[in-house]
């Protein structure tokens, strides 16, 4: 069996969400156990056979400051379900709450790999083949040395490799041309170790891409740093709602304008549902003795359902081994990186 804890205090709607989500999520899942994290007044209408109501008397803020988060709420839904994950009690933890405090409370209680100095959050992004994008890192960490993007490289490639099936992911490096000549000195040294390991067998890269490849689809992994791939992520669910908004409009113009609406709609439907970042819910953070998932703070029941897919997805498939097998293998190349500021780890706070 398998079991993840749900912090269903989380998010922008809570028990809301969460409780509908899980529910059907034990429907579909007769091998999976839940763990349901919160206050226990807010959880105590939920009952089946395969979930267990683990009671936490504090709720971390979506606003609230990472040290709120961490020092003074030690009983939040937020820690006590990562808590599950330390002890034994829980294969993976789910949670839609403040981001920033969730990367600092998963760090906190289950600490690093060695190999790994920064954990780095990962989450697909809609592109144009039909599939999704793996991006990486995605806000954790705004300032990155090319060390850590190697490193996010390797966890990208474990990650891919196992949710989708893939052994051999192809791996690109964002950065402002193709050219191997272009962009800052951290990008290319970041290339030197990529070209290197790929030279050895501990990954597969392709080289430079453009942000415009990360919505062709033109590898399966882009790895950049926390700033710039939290504007990808944001600018992808730009698209999708846009669309949305305009396939809405096309219906409520005059008659001419709806006949043609009507004779597009349905390849402007199949684009839209193509782009849905509901999806593809589900940010795994990387680097952790123990899986987390993070889900958009603003997700709804189906949104969140596919998050506790993803983390389920990455407990049957041995995720977190498949990551230390491969940072092991990688050992000679993941040198300790130049030290640099500490990510603040709020650029993603929903």
């Amino acid at each position: 069996m398998i079991t993840l804890a749900v912090d269903c205090m989380g998010g922008d709607h809570g028990p809301g969400v969460t409780l509908p989500a899980c529910r059907n999520f034990l429907e579909r899942h007769l091998d999976a156990n839940l763990l349901l994290v919160g206050l226990s007044e807010s959880l105590a209408s939920f009952a089946h056979e395969r979930a267990r109501l683990v009671a936490a008397t504090e709720v971390v803020g979506m606003d609230d400051p990472i040290e709120v988060a961490l020092r003074r709420k030690k009983d939040s839904s937020m820690r006590v379900a990562i808590a599950q994950v330390k002890d034994g009690a829980a294969q993976a933890a789910v949670s839609a709450g403040n981001t920033g405090a969730l990367m600092a409370i998963a760090r906190y209680l289950l600490k690093t790999l060695d190999g790994i100095d920064r954990p780095a959050i990962a989450a697909q992004i809609p592109n144009a083949k039909g599939t999704g994008t793996t991006v990486l890192d995605l806000g954790a960490n705004v300032d990155c040395s090319a060390e850590h993007l190697f490193q996010f490289a390797v966890m990208g490639s474990a990650l891919v490799s196992v949710l989708n099936s893939n052994d051999g992911p192809t791996v690109g490096l964002l950065n402002i041309g193709e050219e191997a000549i272009k962009g800052s000195d951290t990008i290319k040294l970041a290339a030197e170790l990529l070209r290197a390991a790929a030279s050895q067998g501990d990954l597969n890269f392709y080289g430079n891409v453009e942000g415009n490849d990360i919505f062709k689809g033109t590898t399966d992994i882009v790895v950049c740093d926390g700033f710039v791939g939290n504007v990808a992520l944001k600018t992808s669910e730009g698209l999708a709602t846009m669309m949305g908004n305009f396939i809405k409009l096309e219906f409520s113009r005059n008659f001419l304008t709806k006949i043609a609406g009507m004779a597009a709609y349905p390849v402007l439907k199949a684009f839209k549902n193509r782009m849905d970042h509901r999806c593809y819910n589900g940010a795994a953070l990387l680097g952790l003795r123990g899986l987390v998932f993070k889900s958009h703070g603003s997700a709804d029941v189906f949104a969140f359902g596919q998050a506790l897919n993803r983390a389920y997805d990455a407990v049957q498939h041995n995720l977190l081994d498949r990551v230390q097998a491969r940072i092991a293998h990688a050992a000679p190349l993941l040198t300790p990186a130049q030290p640099i500021a500490e990510p603040s780890a709020t650029a993603l706070t929903h």
